[in-house]
């Protein structure tokens, strides 16, 4: 005869064996409910979230097409599956960041980082150069 403790040991495992064989149940068959332009998502190699929550995309198993509007140009664009499988697995970007400006637009901001870095970096050449010149 058991105990108690011995019965409830048991008990508590035979739960955790049906929630898994459910949980494994459900994810296959929302897998073959995948749309067919989705991208299946690799959680593993996601940057590391600090948060008691999943992301839509880890708990629906796959990225789809997400519409969006660029905040510089307020046109209308489609942020695609694979571009998000590439930002979130393999740039390791932030997995609550989505897409809010267009590819021109995200030109034109990296062209400005650009010419404003140069021109920083040429100030201080000048001014390091104006510092070592004057006599003491």
């Amino acid at each position: 005869m058991k105990s108690n403790k011995q019965r409830r040991v048991e008990l508590k495992e035979l739960r955790a064996k049906r929630k898994a064989k459910a949980i494994a149940l459900k994810k296959h068959q929302d897998r073959e409910k995948i749309p067919p332009d989705a991208v299946l998502c690799t959680p593993n190699p996601l940057a590391p979230y600090n948060s008691y929550g999943v992301p839509s995309f880890v708990d629906r198993g796959y990225y789809i097409d997400m519409p969006f509007q660029c905040v510089d140009c307020q046109k209308q664009e489609i942020w695609l599956a694979a571009r998000q499988k590439w930002w979130y697995e393999v740039a390791k970007g932030d997995v609550y960041s989505q897409a809010k400006r267009c590819n021109t637009c995200r030109r034109i901001e990296r062209n400005h980082k650009i010419e404003a870095r140069r021109i920083h970096l040429e100030g201080l050449a000048q001014k390091i150069a104006t510092t070592s010149t004057i006599p003491e």
